[in-house]
């Protein structure tokens, strides 16, 4: 589980190197929302605090990107 996580948070970044996606899209947004839970979620249950904190903000950041109202287009 924790590979899979990693690997999504790693693939995204890899993507927006390569310039396959933007850091505003959706789906990067998401990879990296649902990889950074991922290893949230194991940090927690090995009681990594340092990384539970680095990952949650990871996924909160993320996730509010995902939710903020865009601007209209004109």
């Amino acid at each position: 589980m924790q590979l899979s996580g990693a690997l999504m948070v790693l693939g995204a970044f890899a993507l927006l190197q390569l310039g396959r996606t933007t850091a505003r899209s959706r789906s990067y947004l998401l990879l990296n929302a649902t990889g950074s839970a991922v290893l949230a979620g194991n940090a927690a249950v090995g009681g990594q605090w340092g990384f539970v904190l680095l990952n949650a903000t990871w996924l909160l950041v993320s996730l509010w990107s995902v939710l903020r109202p865009r601007p209209a287009m004109s």
